[in-house]
């Protein structure tokens, strides 16, 4: 019946949100745990940012973000792939949540002589530079306006320093508001190959 359409709507919103927050609960204790720990494998950033990108543009959906990958490396990361797909795709997904429609999300991967990057860049709402020291943390918000608009776990960042602290990688976060943030997962040299 149409009265209750609203409700059964909300409790399938809530499972859902149950359901991930479940989920990254089970990721994060498996990552902290360490107990499956897997040999590394080479990991083809390209392909891997060229699935990723179609994933975000199926989930900007009607927001029509401008989404771009430039790979300016060749090299490959060694890795869990199932892991740093996970943490990849919870930083471009947390640009789109945060990106006004029609905004930009560009991601890359670089490399120097002492490091690998992978940048995740938005033209956002940004965050103040007093909250970008927590942002790691478990459960950590910057304010309940934004967790109840984008539904998300509060642990994906979390998530992601712990991929990153596996893959010998650490995460620097630049951010301004009304401008647009940076989150850039630094990977040790010895982590590449070509």
């Amino acid at each position: 019946p149409k009265k209750w359409q609203r409700a059964f709507g909300q409790m399938k919103q809530q499972s859902y949100r149950m359901n991930n927050l479940v989920n990254d609960l089970l990721m994060l204790s498996r990552l902290e745990s360490d107990d499956t720990k897997q040999p590394p494998k080479p990991i083809d950033i390209k392909h891997l940012l060229e699935q990723l990108k179609q994933e975000a543009i199926a989930y900007s959906g009607e927001q029509h973000h401008h989404i771009s990958v430039q790979v300016n490396s060749p090299l490959r990361l060694m890795g869990m792939e199932a892991d740093i797909r996970s943490a990849f795709s919870n930083l471009i997904t947390n640009a789109i949540k945060y990106t006004p429609a029609n905004g930009d999300v560009s991601i890359s991967w670089s490399h120097d002589d002492k490091y690998g990057y992978l940048s995740v860049k938005d033209t956002g709402i940004g965050i103040e530079n007093q909250h970008i020291a927590r942002l790691t943390e478990r459960f950590y918000r910057v304010d309940a306006a934004r967790s109840s608009a984008t539904g998300g776990t509060g642990l994906g960042l979390a998530i992601v320093k712990h991929v990153l602290l596996q893959h010998k990688g650490m995460l620097n976060i630049n951010s301004k508001p009304n401008i647009g943030s940076t989150f850039t997962c630094v990977f040790a040299k010895e982590m590449l190959i070509a």
